[in-house]
Formats: structure tokens, sequence, C-alpha cells
């Protein structure tokens, strides 16, 4: 008998230390639903945190949510499906009343699509849209399409025969509307050709090996479009190690300040301007009409503004107030 209690209070002591040292999967801290003083919880996974943009876009969810009383947890995925996945699993769990999502990858985020549903948990995509529209509350984005169409018009101006490699991120739909809406207008203009399209993953590490590599292939490449400011840094610096500054230009998406300063610089010749804490706002706000009852669209577009040389300061003095109307 006494062997059998024993055993009974080692085991329990295994069972409190097992509960009191769990942490969620998805690498950051997942508060109750409610605390103490009523606030609700909302949830919120990034592709990844390394990036100004999506801090500025978390920056304007969180301003609306704790204007409410409210808080927001934020994950980083750090561009792992598999990360991002239990992540959101977290969140369902604790009962989140929301949760924002930005796809690592668009196709592949259909299981915590469904996963959300079946617990009546509201989603709304911020930046990159999903595959699977209908499983979520509303999708707020910025107009891709039009972000590549700028790109390559201020390219097409500036260096009518311009050969373009591309430096992509095929899984993110965000981007491959950027490159349907860049290739779109350059078929526009007889003298612009696309020599390659490869894989920059949107990061500088990512980007400038696989830059440097096109450089090597093809010696007439003369123009870029990688598809954030990021991938651009990465593409820069490989151009300015093979000695090709001004030789090749560079035109992208995103805006962010830094990508102005390098603007103003005279390293990069364009980038189309996305106003990410206004997507933040945006999102918040469309999430709290649904909890008010009220009918919210389904795909909501930010617009997008072209900054360059002649434009950056005046760009950056006005960023933060959103897009011009």
């Amino acid at each position: 008998m006494r062997n059998r209690v024993v055993g009974l209070v080692a085991v329990c002591c295994v069972l409190t230390l097992a509960v009191g040292c769990s942490k969620p999967q998805g690498g950051g801290e997942v508060a109750p639903a409610k605390d103490a003083k009523g606030g609700r919880l909302f949830g919120v996974s990034f592709q990844t945190m390394n990036n100004p943009f999506f801090v500025e876009l978390n920056a304007g969810m969180k301003e609306v949510i704790e204007a409410h009383g409210d808080r927001l947890v934020t994950l980083d995925a750090q561009y792992t499906s598999l990360k991002q996945k239990n992540d959101i699993s977290d969140l369902v769990q604790q009962g989140a009343t929301a949760i924002f999502l930005n796809p690592v990858n668009w196709e592949g985020v259909t299981g915590s699509l469904v996963q959300a549903k079946q617990k009546n948990i509201p989603v709304v995509v911020v930046d990159a849209p999903v595959k699977d529209a209908d499983l979520v509350l509303c999708q707020v984005a910025s107009d891709n399409l039009e972000a590549g169409r700028l790109a390559a018009r201020k390219l097409a101006e500036v260096q009518p025969e311009s050969k373009i490699a591309i430096l992509h991120s095929s899984v993110n739909k965000a981007c491959i509307d950027r490159v349907d809406g860049f290739k779109e207008e350059a078929a526009k203009h007889p003298g612009m050709t696309i020599l390659d399209t490869q894989e920059g993953k949107g990061t500088v590490e990512a980007a400038l090996p696989v830059m440097r590599d096109l450089l090597a292939r093809f010696p007439e490449c003369n123009a870029v479009f990688p598809i954030n400011d990021p991938s651009a840094f990465g593409a820069i610096s490989a151009i300015e190690s093979a000695g090709k500054l001004g030789k090749v230009l560079v035109v992208t998406v995103d805006g962010s300040k830094e990508a102005v300063e390098v603007i103003k610089s005279g390293k990069l010749l364009s980038s189309s301007a996305q106003f990410p804490r206004e997507i933040g706002k945006v999102s918040a706000e469309k999430v709290y009409e649904h909890l008010e009852g009220k009918p919210v669209e389904k795909e909501v577009k930010i617009p997008v503004e072209l900054v360059t040389k002649e434009n950056a300061d005046t760009f950056l003095a006005g960023k933060d107030k959103g897009p011009s109307k």
C-alpha cells in the first residue's frame, strides 16, 4: 500500500512539473484569452519579423487593438510553414478572439484556416493573400499588381532597353502578383527583355548569392526586379561587389524608410511603396466591425505609390499618414 501511495505522489509531481514548464510551440508567450481586466486576446502570425515592413504593420494593428482595451500577441514564423502552423494552433487552443495571418505559403496554410474556422475564430489575412479565401473573414493587402506595374513603368522610362533579372518569392501570393504586374507592364515595351527569374526568397541573405550568380551568367543584365526591399538590398550588394553599381538598375517594392534612403543615395532607382501601418490599422478595424455584427468586405486593397529620388523627401514626410487620396 505504501509503495502505491508513493507511486501516485510521484506521478502527480511529474504531471505538475510538465504542466508548469510547458510553453507554446509557436515560440512566443500566448496569454489566456482574457486577462484580469477583461481584455480580449488577438494573435498575429507573421512570416517574419526580420523586415521593417512587418514591424510597422504590427504597430498599426496593435494601436487599434490596444485602443479597444484588448491586447495582441505577435508571433514570428521565421519563414517556416511548420512553425506558423504551430503558432496558429497555439492561438486557436487559447481561444483567441481573432487571428491575423501573414502566410509563409499561400497554399500551405489551408489546414490552419480550417482549424480556426471549426472553432469559429475569424481570420484576417494581411499583406499576402491565401488561396482559400472562403475560409477567412477578410484579406487586406496592397495593390500588388499595380506595385509591379509601377516598377516596370519606371524602369522603361529611364532605361527603355533593359535586360532584366527577377528575384522572386514564388510561395507568396503578394510576390506572385508583383511579378505578374511587372511582366504585364514590361510586355508593353519592346526593348525590355526578361533574362531569368530566380528565387530570392525576399531576404538580403538569399538574394545576394543569387544576384551574384545572375550577373556572372548574364553579363548583359542591366536591370533587376527584386520583389521587396530586403532582397533589393541583397541584389545591390552583389552589384556593388561586381563593380556594376550604376550599370545595373534596381526597382523594387515596399518603400521602407531604409529603402528611401538608398534611393536618395542613387543605388536604388525606385520602390513601389506600400503602407504597412495602414494595412495593420484597417485589418484590426475590420475585425472589430465583424465583432459588432457589421458586414465586412472579403477583400480590401490599399493603394501603392512610386517612390523615386525626386519625391523621396516628400514621401518620408507623409509616410505615416497613409497613401495619398
